[in-house]
């Protein structure tokens, strides 16, 4: 049975409570995560997540309604894809807005040979572990289109990870280059051994995710000893229930990433 921790929308610590700078009056930020499959929008009051917004595919237009509702004075972008710029010229023209790159100011190095090329939501998700779990070795996992695993040493430093398909990738592909196999959704309740078509695909594709989270999980424990394991991603409440190992987990650990590297950068 999976040990788990669950996170609280405060930045502060793991355990939540009050966040500092929350209450009338309070500073927001607007952190925007824009991925391969959705772009999603966060509002912070002081450090605490009060709302989380898939944007529709008029982004633009839906964040002039966002910063016309909430007048946010920060912002933070982390983009995998190729947006539109007005967006950027919008932020930056309504307020202190700030594009991540490897070229932000981080909590961490980045020591692997082309820091440019990597993405904006690993270094988003990396920060977070690093604000949570200061001077510890943390594996952070974000399950999206692709899972990614990144791996930031005690030190400080960004060592890199893995990339792998992700869920609704896994799915498309036994869809789309077999003849006859239907395409199905994930869901958290699979069986092990599946009784028909569908549950045969689920509990290969989810299951066999687990198995694999926690395989990598446990290999890093062999070669780096004790870290912090963390979840993220939209998959995360359909897989977390199947793993063996303790984790971590959030949802929007990215935005809280965002956030932190927004206090540093658009200061």
């Amino acid at each position: 049975m999976i040990e788990s921790t669950k996170a609280s929308n405060n930045l502060s610590s793991p355990s939540g409570g009050q966040g500092a700078g929350a209450g009338a009056g309070a500073g927001s930020t607007l952190c925007l995560d824009f991925g391969n499959t959705r772009l999603k929008a966060a509002l912070f009051t002081g450090d605490v997540l009060r709302e989380v917004v898939y944007l529709r595919p008029d982004a633009a237009a839906h964040l002039t309604e966002l910063l016309d509702t909430h007048r946010p004075g920060h912002a933070i972008l982390s983009s995998v894809i190729d947006h539109d710029p007005a967006i950027d010229a919008l932020l930056a023209d309504r307020t202190r807005y700030h594009r991540l790159s490897s070229q932000s100011k981080l909590p961490f190095t980045i020591p692997v040979g082309k820091p440019e090329t990597m993405g904006a939501d690993r270094i988003a998700a990396a920060a977070a572990a690093v604000h949570l779990f200061p001077g510890r070795h943390n594996l952070v996992i974000a399950l999206g289109t692709c899972i990614t695993y990144n791996f930031i040493a005690q030190e400080g430093a960004f060592l890199g990870g893995a990339i792998a398909p992700g869920m609704a990738m896994r799915f498309r592909a036994m869809h789309e280059y077999t003849a006859k196999l239907p395409l199905v959704a994930g869901t958290p309740n699979v069986p092990l051994v599946g009784y028909d078509t569908a549950t045969n695909l689920q509990s290969g594709v989810v299951l066999g995710m687990a198995f694999e989270i926690d395989g990598f999980i446990n290999a890093y424990r062999e070669r780096y000893g004790n870290f912090n394991a963390l979840l993220t991603g939209g998959d995360t409440g359909g897989v977390s229930p199947h793993l063996k190992n303790k984790i971590f987990a959030d949802p929007e650990l990215i935005f809280k990433g965002l956030y932190a590297i927004s206090r540093v950068n658009t200061a």
